[in-house]
């Protein structure tokens, strides 16, 4: 059974289906970051950043009516972009269906291939970080 996320994953899928080679998708990675709503300065703080990203990374969840929504941005362009499609995929969604869809986006895309180590840790590193508080967040449902 298909959840929000699964068909979020199938439709960022297609997005980058359009564009012929990585250059094209790299920009369109940095152009999703650089479309990133405001992130608050109080929130640019130790308690918020995420550890095991080359660049600096603040994350912030809200639950709010059983969904959560994430804020996030980075000092670097294109970790700012991977945040926007991690937003995409995750902000709003149940924590339940966090927890239970795979993010197959990153084989799919074949971002791990595509990215530079560093750029592979921090991209897992938010994924963890979601997980962590979708896992949070069922706890106390």
């Amino acid at each position: 059974m298909s959840n929000e996320i699964d068909i979020a994953q199938r439709e960022l899928i297609e997005d980058f289906e359009m564009f012929d080679d990585w250059i094209d998708r790299y920009q369109y990675i940095i152009d999703m970051g650089r479309r990133l709503p405001e992130f608050p300065e109080a929130c640019k703080t130790d308690e918020h950043r995420i550890r095991g990203c080359q660049a600096q990374v603040w994350f912030v969840a809200n639950k709010e009516d059983g969904r959560l929504y994430f804020q996030a941005i980075s000092d670097a362009a294109i970790v700012s972009g991977l945040i926007a499609l991690l937003l995409r995929l995750y902000s709003g969604r149940r924590p339940e269906d966090i927890l239970e869809t795979p993010p197959d986006f990153v084989s799919a895309l074949q971002l791990e291939s595509h990215l530079s180590p560093t750029r592979s840790t921090g991209l897992s590193s938010m994924l963890t970080a979601i997980r962590r508080f979708a896992s949070e967040a069922a706890a106390e449902a």
